[in-house]
């Protein structure tokens, strides 16, 4: 009995760690890259994730891309007057023992018209390469969701 316990553990362990979703680059910590699924002629589709810094120094995010299109950039949303405006961003510092949340409404990466539209459904994932100053690259699988994830909006640094 106990060792049909153990096979069943073993088993199941995997499917654990495959719903983690999580990724590490240096000292840096990404949590749950998503994206919203889109109608199928949607120009532009967006990704969000949450970068931690639990090390000393600050980091910053360089820039992003993704065999899914030839442009991939770094916004975030601002207040200007009485409007939201959706604005490009040179990069994103990750301060140190802080975290930057990208989220809708806030810091998003911008992927301008898709060419491997198949991997934007309900389900699918696909990849983002994020480019760090000191921790380096990363390529983080996004999946597509129907609905918006759980995610505060206005975490920019904590």
């Amino acid at each position: 009995m106990l060792n049909k316990l153990f096979v069943i553990a073993a088993l199941l362990l995997p499917a654990c760690f495959a719903h983690a979703h999580e990724y590490k680059a240096g000292e840096l910590e990404i949590a749950h890259p998503w994206s919203q699924e889109l109608p199928p002629n949607a120009p532009t589709v967006a990704a969000y994730f949450v970068i931690s810094n639990p090390g000393k120094t600050d980091d910053r995010l360089l820039s992003v891309d993704s065999p899914i299109t030839d442009q991939a950039q770094l916004h975030e949303h601002v207040m200007q007057g009485d409007l939201m405006k959706m604005q490009q961003v040179p990069n994103v510092v990750i301060p140190a023992g802080g975290k930057v949340t990208f989220a809708p409404m806030a810091y998003h990466v911008m992927l301008l018209n898709p060419k491997d539209r198949s991997l934007l459904s309900d389900g699918k994932r696909f990849p983002l390469t994020l480019h760090f100053e000191k921790a380096g690259n990363v390529t983080v699988e996004v999946a597509v969701q129907k609905k918006p994830a759980e995610t505060k909006t206005h975490d920019h640094a904590q």
